[in-house]
């Protein structure tokens, strides 16, 4: 990054730039938990065994999936107990947590091709981007999140990888919903938190939810703003319209939106050096 301009997190937000549709797509997770050090591209450069890191991106194209190492919040350090790992269906309707440990990262190409491996998991997963190698922003601003995250809630929260849109940093993941937020405050991420667990999303901090297109993602977020219905399950996908407009159910509501390529003038991330563009989804007048 140019020692002469903003980190992109902070240039993001004094920019405005909108969030809404933003999150990486997924309709499926998959969690491993490694302590680290990450590299830059997380499942390749971080010395995991080449069989299981080929099984995962394998299973990453076969499923709409993505693959995400985690660990507990904290300074990183060699694990000392067979690895965890958690496989999630984030699809609207089927969300779903299988869990179990591997002794041997090459376990997992077993836990891969057994789609009944482990045991269900009931409980909710909190995703927190560090990953610093990737971009800084991660790091400086995912780490105070995840530490008050973990404080608020130890069992659920976990420090990951990569995610996408550094530029919205601090990024948190609520699993199995899938939801993507960014910018929350850790002063507000215990009542996030506790919202979540009791069926209920802020909306200020809402990109999108991982399993739909971006143009969906965006429509859902509008509609939750200007319903005001803040309940995880609220704002079923009933369809998706030729001119772009969204029906949902429950309750039902219609959002339509155009989208544009933005030129930013800026480059999006601190890695970068080129000037990025951004898609951004407005009201259709």
């Amino acid at each position: 990054m140019a020692a002469d301009r903003p980190r992109c997190a902070e240039a993001a937000a004094a920019a405005g730039d909108p969030a809404a549709g933003t999150a990486p797509p997924a309709e499926q997770w998959f969690l491993v938990e490694h302590p680290g050090p990450w590299g830059r591209d997380p499942l390749w450069q971080s010395g995991l065994d080449p069989r299981a890191a080929a099984a995962l991106a394998g299973w990453a194209a076969a499923y709409r999936g993505r693959i995400v190492l985690v660990r507990r919040p904290g300074r990183p350090g060699r694990r000392t107990a067979p690895g965890r790992w958690f496989r999630v269906d984030a699809r609207p309707g089927r969300e779903a947590v299988r869990t179990g440990r591997v002794v041997a990262e090459r376990d997992l190409v077993g836990v891969l091709a057994d789609p009944d491996a482990g045991e269900p998991h009931g409980a909710p997963l909190l995703l927190v981007c560090t990953h610093g190698r990737h971009d800084p922003c991660c790091a400086v601003h995912g780490r105070p999140l995840a530490a008050a995250a973990a404080g608020a809630d130890p069992e659920a929260t976990w420090e990951c990888s990569h995610l996408g849109g550094c530029r919205f940093a601090p990024a948190l993941v609520l699993l199995p919903h899938g939801w993507v937020l960014g910018r929350v405050p850790p002063a507000e991420v215990a009542a996030v938190i506790r919202a979540y667990r009791a069926g209920r999303l802020d909306p200020r901090y809402l990109r999108g939810r991982s399993a739909l297109a971006p143009a969906v993602q965006a429509a859902e977020v509008r509609a939750r703003a200007e319903v005001g219905d803040d309940r995880v399950e609220a704002f079923r996908v009933a369809g998706v319209d030729a001119d772009g407009q969204v029906r949902f159910a429950d309750p039902d509501h219609a959002v339509t939106l155009r989208e544009r390529r933005v030129e930013a003038g800026r480059p999006l991330t601190c890695a970068a050096r080129a000037p990025g563009w951004q898609r951004v989804f407005e009201p259709d007048p």
